[in-house]
């Protein structure tokens, strides 16, 4: 198996690179599971989980499974044979800290991002048990749809009464088996989309218009965010706008 991690520096520049830039703060988006128990797209916004310190940086990684047969005795390697890609993985570090305050905080943090490695109540209820999707989100820069494989949390500062107060989380996500309408499989897997908050007025085709000056882009948004009705958008939602070059078919 071969890996190709990269690594994407966290610092920021404002607009033509003159003025104060403006902070733009990190989050994972949570998501339903689509309620079909496939992997398609995923379903209605769930919560979000914001970072209290953007990161320093993000590690990217993409394998590859290749076979190579031997015969006893041969006197050279045997032909490699390529058996397919692994899921992209993204690693990155989200510290908290209470000190300021001295209260439940950074714990509450911390169970938050292991309540996303077991199933959400409504699939439980349901007998799927599947854990939330989940998104990684930083300005313009979105991360691919996947699960939080692994959360290690060291507690490094606590209070008198033993209280953790500051904590580094090592948070890694991993994609979904399957390709999402209109990813591009070389592209990295990270993204720049934009985040729209939904008006009165808004229709997907108006949207679709506006973003890539092409109504009829209208479906690659409703597939990017698990949408069955089109014509009903609810004022105050946050949609995701896939980048121009996502758009399925489209150059």
């Amino acid at each position: 198996m071969s890996s190709s991690p990269v690594a994407f520096s966290a610092a920021s520049t404002g607009p033509g690179g003159g003025g104060r830039p403006k902070l733009e703060r990190a989050y994972l988006e949570l998501r339903h599971p689509p309620a079909d128990g496939g992997s398609s797209a995923p379903g209605p916004h769930l919560g979000k989980i914001d970072f209290q310190f953007n990161p320093k940086e993000l590690s990217l990684a993409k394998s590859a499974t290749w076979e190579r047969k031997t015969a006893r005795g041969a006197r050279t390697a045997g032909p490699a044979e390529f058996k397919g890609p692994q899921p992209s993985k993204l690693t990155l570090e989200m510290f908290f800290d209470a000190t300021a305050r001295q209260d439940d905080r950074v714990v509450r943090a911390v169970e938050q991002l292991f309540s996303c490695c077991v199933p959400t109540d409504q699939t439980h209820s349901q007998s799927q048990g599947v854990p939330p999707w989940v998104v990684f989100h930083w300005g313009g820069l979105t991360g691919f749809v996947g699960y939080i494989s692994q959360v290690q949390a060291k507690y490094t500062l606590f209070t008198a009464g033993g209280l953790p107060i500051r904590a580094v989380c090592q948070v890694t996500l991993e994609e979904l088996n399957g390709e999402a309408p209109g990813q591009n499989p070389t592209s990295g897997a990270l993204a720049a989309r934009r985040v729209h908050r939904v008006v009165a007025g808004d229709t997907l085709a108006l949207l679709a218009w506006r973003e890539y000056g092409d109504p009829t882009a209208w479906r690659e948004i409703a597939e990017a965010n698990g949408i069955d009705d089109p014509m009903r958008l609810r004022p105050g939602s946050e949609l995701l706008l896939p980048g121009a070059e996502e758009l399925t078919g489209r150059s």
